[in-house]
């Protein structure tokens, strides 16, 4: 029964790969024993038993792979979850049978490459007998002409399937067993296993960076938090999808998502704001001291740019810069931020660039001519920066974090009790951790009131008869800058009410009832579609539900498929949630909307797994088209106030447990909004939208930009378009504002000319 189970979980790949090794070995053998006995040795007999061996190694390695990953799903299954310290030596374990399966994966493939190698040595040599005609002097004397020819087809048939194995076993991948026969559709497995894939995954990443101490954590730690993470957003395997079948789904997604949408009735960012957030950019582009900045800018000619940067040209010069923490011998980072901003050395007072985990880069500067000091947060650049982005559960933020809004004078009462009722209030994990070890590096620990004596940096600078006493305090930042900052200012405004945060495509890292209070000091600026500024766990989340009722709306897509995808997703997703009893259910408005015929998908709440499935399609002629500020998008997740009769569905039910944007998250998930005052830079003249794959290739033409202050919940969805990821560029962003305030200066000259 155990042999006959381990046989049925072996993927077919694996079989065809075992016996078409197996058949390398027999014939490897015939070649050397009965066709080619007194062959060379060099021309056939070697490179014959190489390749012979070589196959049975593999054979071996493929043998032990599937018996250690065996091994690794028993564990996993054993301890699927980590909620308490006993299961820290199943936990344990778990790592150690993952470990091992890892490497003997890793050995098969040393073996795969072995192959390669040997069939290349292979090849050469036969090509060397062919020209010979096979006919070697050394060869088994008295062979006619046409035992020549069968022995040359068979010998040329051995070399196209020894070359042809070892690329096939590249792309089938390493595993050697289904992982499904073990898993099933148990969600929380799969998210157990993904954890272990992404943990070790991301360690050995940081390890090949230098990164060597997260190799030797064995405890709970920000890695394990990212992995933890991500093993939640790709439990979508449990329900039978491939990573191929979602992307296909975000592809249509992209497709019916060209809907143009009007910006009628929307109140135009103010001048002044544009001006200030404009004139301060550069601030948070130049923190981007190492070669990232330069790699965008230049691609192929980047490191010559950024050694230029980094003045290691002119090394003479190092004692005249100002010594930051963690920089290199000839300082050059903060060679690259002056040159960037073109700055004397005097005006940068001190700053940090290398990094640990959940801390920030930081640069601090005086600038006199604007009578402001400037904090400038670098954004994503290390690897350390993106453990800081994905940790992103929420956590509780503490009366410190938000000293700045509830024991300021100058914030609107109204607001203070607004956040004083509602406590507890949320943030991003890793922003926060960031936020709270950047205010210790400026202010030091001031957790006691009688160390308010002791002066921090910015205090020695804006304080009562300092050097800039009177100076307003300015706070940007890039990305996760501008979320840190954004934080930072939340907790500073209360000593500095002259402060002010300019955050330039941050992620969302605040509860509803915080951003909405700082909207006096803080004003995030977001660029088109920039998926940073939409990115949060919901919004992913999200965007998996709405790239799987995608491919159920599509024409071409196997409906059958979805529904069995769904359901699965369904009953993986009930450990979760609790029961869920819907009367007047929502009416989902998906981006599949643009097509003619709208799937209405509804549903009655059953927790019966036998329960059959229908889907309900009616046409909708009240189609509105986008619901977003975008020419280029549209909410997949828009509630429509009717009220429609439900079926048993799957993937409304499926869909109850994401969280909407409607109706907040489900699981008690809090949701993240971009903090403060928010201004979209909108292009107001674009070519027709072009596929996701060519918007790496080309940039759109865009002649003029308009700024637009938004509502906040617009940006609770990821948009899928071609340019999300070129619109997060922080050139692009200081551009746009260039051309908002170009145009605005030519309608006023235009103005000016009408009334003379």
């Amino acid at each position: 029964m155990l042999i006959s189970s381990t046989v049925n979980s072996l993927r077919i790949s694996t079989i065809i790969l075992g016996f078409s090794n197996l058949s390398v070995v027999i014939v490897g053998g015939v070649l050397l024993f009965l066709v080619f006995p007194g062959c060379d040795l060099q021309r056939i007999t070697i490179p014959v038993a190489v390749v012979s061996l070589a196959a049975a190694f593999k054979i071996f390695a493929m043998f032990k792979s599937g018996i250690a990953q065996k091994a690794t799903a028993f564990s996993i299954l054993d301890s699927p979850l980590d909620s308490s310290a006993v299961d820290s030596i199943n936990r344990l374990r778990r790592r150690l049978r993952y470990r091992t399966w890892l490497w003997w994966s890793r050995f098969a493939l040393v073996m795969t490459l072995l192959q390669v190698s040997t069939a290349s040595y292979l090849v050469f040599n036969v090509a060397k007998f062919i020209s010979h005609d096979g006919t070697s002097s050394e060869c088994q004397p008295g062979t006619t002409s046409n035992d020549n020819k069968w022995k040359t087809k068979l010998l040329i048939s051995f070399v196209i399937a020894v070359f042809t194995i070892p690329l096939i076993h590249i792309f089938v991948g390493p595993a050697v067993l289904r992982w499904r026969s073990f898993y099933q559709t148990q969600d929380d497995v799969w998210k157990a296993h993904y954890q272990e894939v992404f943990d070790h995954g991301i360690r050995e990443a940081l390890c090949c960076l230098g990164r060597v101490k997260y190799m030797r954590v064995s405890k709970e730690d920000e890695v394990y938090s990212v992995a933890r993470l991500l093993g939640d957003l790709v439990a979508y395997r449990a329900s039978g999808t491939g990573h191929l079948e979602l992307l296909a789904g975000l592809a249509l997604l992209q497709r019916h998502s060209e809907s143009p949408k009007s910006h009628d009735g929307l109140v135009e960012a103010p001048r002044e704001t544009i001006q200030e957030a404009f004139a301060f950019h550069e601030f948070a582009e130049a923190a981007y001291t190492g070669p990232l900045l330069d790699f965008g800018r230049h691609t192929v000619f980047f490191p010559c740019a950024w050694l230029y940067r980094q003045g290691i040209l002119a090394p003479w010069t190092r004692n005249r810069r100002p010594s930051l923490s963690g920089d290199n011998w000839w300082r050059g980072h903060a060679a690259a931020f002056l040159k960037y901003t073109n700055l004397p050395p005097e005006a940068l007072r001190c700053g940090r660039v290398c990094q640990e985990k959940c801390e920030a880069a930081y640069f601090v500067v005086v600038l006199h001519h604007l009578r402001s000091v400037v904090i400038s947060v670098r954004g994503t650049e290390t690897p350390e920066d993106l453990i800081t982005d994905g940790l992103g559960r929420e956590c509780l933020l503490s009366r410190e974090d938000l000293d700045g809004l509830i024991n300021s004078s100058h914030i609107c009462p109204d607001v203070k009790r607004s956040v004083e009722s509602s406590f507890p209030h949320y943030g991003h994990s890793g922003i926060v951790e960031a936020a709270r070890d950047l205010y210790v590096q400026l202010e030091g620990n001031l957790a006691n009131k009688e160390s308010k004596s002791s002066s921090g940096v910015l205090s020695s600078l804006l304080g009562a008869g300092c050097e800039c006493d009177g100076y307003s305090l300015r706070i940007v930042g890039h990305s996760l800058g501008g979320a840190i900052a954004a934080l930072l200012g939340l907790r500073l405004y209360h000593q500095f009410p002259s402060l002010h945060v300019y955050a330039y495509g941050p992620l969302p890292c605040v509860d509803l009832v915080i951003a909405e209070a700082c909207s006096e000091f803080v004003t995030s600026v977001v660029h088109n579609n920039e998926f940073s500024a939409r990115l949060s766990v919901g919004s992913v989340l999200r965007l998996r539900a709405a790239a799987i009722v995608a491919l159920a709306h599509d024409s071409k897509t196997d409906t059958a498929l979805i529904f069995r995808l769904a359901r699965q997703f369904l009953f993986v997703s009930k450990n979760q949630r609790e029961r869920i009893e819907v009367a007047d259910p929502s009416e989902l408005h998906s981006a599949a909307e643009t097509v003619d015929e709208l799937d209405h998908i509804v549903y009655v709440g059953s927790n019966n797994e036998d329960q059959s499935y229908s889907l309900w399609k009616e046409s909708d002629e009240t189609n509105s088209g986008c619901d977003t500020i975008d020419d280029n998008c549209e909410n997949p997740f828009y509630d429509n106030t009717s009220v429609i009769n439900s079926l048993d569905d799957p993937i409304s039910q499926f869909l109850e447990t994401v969280p909407r944007s409607e109706n907040g998250s489900a699981g008690d998930r809090v949701e993240m909004f971009l903090p403060g005052l928010v201004i979209h830079m909108v292009p107001q003249q674009r070519h027709t939208s072009m596929p996701l794959w060519k918007g790496w290739r080309f940039q759109e033409s865009v002649r003029n930009y308009k700024a637009y202050i938004a509502n906040r919940d617009v940006f609770k969805d990821i948009v899928v378009s071609p340019n999300m990821f070129l619109d997060h560029l922080p050139w692009r962003c200081h551009n746009a504002m260039r051309k908002v305030l170009e145009s605005q200066n030519d309608k006023g000259m235009l103005d000016v000319s009408q009334i003379m």
